[in-house]
């Protein structure tokens, strides 16, 4: 296991530079991101936005980072207030604004702080005032305790070197009653060496996920009921090649065909949800 400071420094860094180039990395599911030229409306229309949707946020909130639609499947009502771990630019925490209404409340959570300007002035130009973007990580989430009625997350828990806390941290700052849904990568089997042991594609949502049962036990052991995976999504090979920061390791000359067909159908896009259950 490499060491978490540096692995989140080399996260937090990949991500800057997203933000920055306003380019988008690609960690999404089957279908994609397997043609050159996608651009993030078309990434994200692939993995569950709806055009409307798409159509609705502020230009520049979308970077096509995802790997499903959180939202689609949260049951967000007027008055709640949602969390969204990893928010980026902030497509998720808009779209969840229109649903939890004026007299609701957002709050999306990001390491970068170049994600959380550009998130800032997004929110400016839309004019959600019903949203706001938090400096912090998810592994210490600068929220109370139970403060959130809803949790979403769009492939973002993957990058963390610590999932376990980061579980127990959404179960603390959950509600009674409260109901996480999240998109994620995970995998179905072990990543060759060569792709575990590397910064890089952690950052691409890669070499940071876990096995599926490893990643579904980790909930529960938080204490949340009902966990249950709404969808799966294969995560092919041409996706992982496509994404800008894993494509680095998989280009490097001394990698073999054998050890990069070893990678197909390791990994797959889960959305999936759990409830905090009320107290007695």
């Amino acid at each position: 296991m490499k060491d978490k400071d540096a692995i989140k420094k080399a996260v937090r860094e990949g991500y800057a530079g997203i933000a920055k180039q306003e380019h988008s990395s690609c960690c999404e599911s089957a279908g994609s991101c397997c043609e050159s030229g996608n651009t993030a409306r078309t990434i994200s229309s692939r993995i569950g936005y709806t055009e409307e949707q798409l159509g609705a946020v502020t230009e520049g909130a979308n970077l096509g980072l995802g790997c499903g639609n959180p939202v689609a499947l949260s049951s967000l009502e007027p008055g709640q207030v949602v969390l969204d771990l990893g928010s980026g630019a902030g497509i998720d925490c808009f779209l969840a604004a229109r649903k939890v209404g004026s007299e609701g409340r957002v709050i999306g959570i990001d390491m970068t702080p170049e994600m959380i300007e550009r998130a800032r002035e997004n929110a400016r130009k839309g004019g959600y005032e019903n949203v706001e973007f938090r400096l912090g990580e998810i592994e210490n989430l600068p929220v109370a305790d139970q403060s959130c009625d809803r949790i979403l997350s769009n492939c973002v828990i993957n990058l963390s070197p610590d999932k376990e806390r980061v579980f127990r941290e959404v179960f603390r700052v959950l509600r009674p009653g409260g109901r996480f849904m999240i998109s994620d990568v995970v995998l179905l089997k072990e990543l060759p060496d060569f792709i575990r042991n590397s910064i890089k594609a952690y950052i691409g949502c890669l070499s940071g996920a876990v096995m599926k049962n490893q990643y579904i036990r980790i909930i529960r052991e938080a204490g949340f009921q009902d966990v249950r995976i709404v969808h799966e999504t294969p995560f092919p090979i041409e996706c992982m090649a496509n994404d800008p920061t894993a494509k680095a390791v998989l280009e490097n000359p001394e990698i073999t065909p054998e050890q990069y067909g070893s990678i197909a159908g390791t990994a797959v896009s889960i959305q999936v949800s759990g409830v905090k259950r009320e107290t007695l």
